[in-house]
């Protein structure tokens, strides 16, 4: 270790042991961020002493990596992860050296330990050419906060270009997305898809779809079923492109609430404490990667089954007597699942959305023009709250929608209050992802939430 790695290590330590052993604070890439400034080479002090692996792709990557870690902790080995959703260069090394001293125990008994890291999209290549992950996890890509990576095979070029820096590396991708399945690096991979429906023939996804383009020859696809958005079994009509074959797969859906999901895998049932198909695809990817690990599908049930919400993620809190669901919502794929998810809930509840606009959520607001909020209209919704820096573009979508009676709070520490007088037992609050940070701040104030994971 040179003189100014030693240095970024001090200062990023001392650092993380100001905020959150002392001032209680949650900055999760502050310290990274200093060790990074100090030293830019500092991420390759942990190459040799980990075994990484890369989550990365448009939605679910939090909950795909908090997945990942569970089951792989299954292995017996140390498990380090950037659990916070902390996720570009910085808050991946704030989150190893949070766990610096973890790693080196595992490394004294003998092991190496396992860093499974939720990778920002635009830093793979970076990551995983200094890191040279021996697995690579992609969930899906859709249309996603544009001024960062412009269209969706913009994105997956990035992806792509940080898996050849790492040639023997092993992807487990989501098959059922078709821009997965051009496969422009000489990686070997892997696929895990739906196989719940029988065919219907031949199908074409919805209007104002993203990749319903052929990869390889620009020819429409056409499904035999689709599960939401542009993933399904898909092909094209002269047989020239279709769905790659799938090595793992949810072959039955049994229940879907808006608090748990009942699904089988190669005949194994699984029940997942979170709602939503999305999340049943991210268990999915979870399952997969622990398959290729050599773990046993009983010890990853018991991993999936245990209470796997997460730092904003479907993550339940009481305020008063209301219990509140947070989402994350940053594109239109997103926020129309998380509104399939809330049509499942049978009873009465109140939505608060929480829009901002800043780096990390997308500075471009329009894509909320572009989510099917009309569907809400199916559910037994009796109030909304808009709120966060960008509550004026929330208000008009929604007005638009036909909700035009709403309730008004950027303040989000009187949001809190403003939910305790909500009518409705169940709440779920939508929010971008700084914004979601902001309003856990106040909750963790007021004592109703940890100040992180």
């Amino acid at each position: 270790m040179t003189i100014r790695s030693k240095f970024a290590l001090f200062a990023g330590s001392s650092s993380y042991i100001l905020l959150h052993k002392i001032l209680h604070r949650g900055g999760t890439s502050l310290p990274g961020k200093i060790a990074y400034r100090i030293d830019p080479t500092f991420l390759e002090e942990f190459r040799d002493q980990i075994e990484t692996v890369i989550v990365s792709g448009t939605n679910g990557k939090t909950l795909t990596t908090a997945l990942c870690a569970r089951v792989l902790k299954k292995t017996n080995r140390v498990v380090v992860t950037n659990n916070s959703g902390s996720n570009m260069i910085q808050g991946i090394v704030a989150a190893l050296l949070s766990q610096k001293d973890k790693i080196k125990k595992s490394i004294r008994h003998g092991t190496i330990p396992i860093a499974v890291l939720e990778v920002d999209e635009a830093n793979v290549k970076e990551v995983a050419k200094i890191l040279q992950p021996t697995h690579f996890v992609l969930t899906n890509i859709f249309r996603d906060q544009m001024d960062r990576y412009g269209e969706i095979y913009t994105t997956y070029e990035k992806i792509t270009d940080g898996i050849k820096t790492a040639p023997k590396a092993k992807v487990v991708a989501n098959g059922d997305s078709p821009i997965f399945a051009r496969k422009p690096y000489k990686n070997q991979a892997v696929y895990f898809g739906f196989t719940h429906k029988k065919s219907v023939g031949d199908l074409r996804a919805p209007n104002n779809t993203d990749g319903v383009l052929a990869p390889t020859n620009d020819q429409v696809l056409h499904y035999h079923y689709l599960t939401y958005a542009n993933l399904g079994d898909y092909f094209t009509k002269d047989g020239s492109f279709k769905r790659p074959q799938l090595k793992y797969s949810v072959n039955k859906i049994n229940s879907l609430t808006p608090s748990k999901s009942e699904f089988e895998i190669a005949g194994n049932k699984f029940t997942l404490p979170l709602g939503g198909l999305y999340n049943i695809y991210n268990a999915l990817a979870a399952y997969s990667l622990g398959r290729e690990f050599q773990i046993s599908a009983e010890d990853i049930f018991n991993a999936l089954n245990e209470d796997s919400r997460i730092f904003g993620r479907q993550e339940q809190l009481t305020i008063g007597s209301h219990l509140v669901t947070i989402v994350l919502i940053k594109n239109p794929v997103g926020a129309n699942s998380v509104i399939d998810m809330m049509m499942t809930d049978p009873e009465e509840f109140s939505l608060v959305t929480l829009l901002n606009a800043n780096y990390a959520d997308g500075i471009d607001t329009s894509w909320i023009f572009d989510a099917e909020f009309e569907k809400l209209h199916q559910t037994a919704l009796k109030k909304i709250i808009v709120g966060g820096q960008r509550y004026k573009d929330f208000s008009v979508r929604l007005k638009m929608a036909g909700f035009k009676n709403q309730i008004v709070e950027q303040d989000f520490a009187k949001l809190i209050d403003r939910i305790k007088e909500l009518p409705t037992k169940n709440v779920y609050v939508a929010a971008t992802y700084t914004s979601m940070l902001m309003f856990r701040e106040e909750l963790a104030k007021a004592g109703l939430a940890k100040e992180s994971f």
